[in-house]
């Protein structure tokens, strides 16, 4: 069962108004680009990934930030969430197709940072 909504543009074509505090594609944004939304969005780039491989792959987040970080985000339909009726569930996460969209220029960007920076010295 995946679980996951999916912000849309309203019907008359209007733009959402990202300046004003309520605008919910604001709160989306913050989402993203909060201290750890940013670091899900790549790591589930190239694969979907159970709870304890998402948490071993971006050093120093709690399980609670990634369990607020990860219900964020599927709640805005980025990511979905798969749960296997097993004993323990088994729980996997991945990007929807909106969230592929988004993460693209973020790794994007990482990319061109760490090619700018200098060379990591050995030691």
């Amino acid at each position: 069962m995946k679980e996951g909504a999916q912000l849309t543009q309203a019907e008359t074509g209007k733009r959402y108004d990202v300046f004003h505090a309520d605008c919910p594609a604001r709160e989306m944004v913050d989402h993203v680009t909060s201290r750890w939304g940013v670091w899900v969005l790549i790591s589930l780039r190239n694969n979907d990934l159970r709870f304890y491989e998402l948490r071993d792959s971006i050093q120093g987040i709690s399980e609670k930030m990634l369990t607020q970080t990860l219900r964020a985000l599927v709640q805005d339909g980025l990511i979905w969430r798969e749960v296997e009726p097993t004993t323990p569930p088994k729980v996997t996460y991945g990007l929807s197709e909106f969230g592929q969209e988004v993460s693209e220029p973020l790794t994007d960007l990482f990319d061109r940072i760490t090619q700018r920076l200098p060379p990591r010295s050995a030691g």
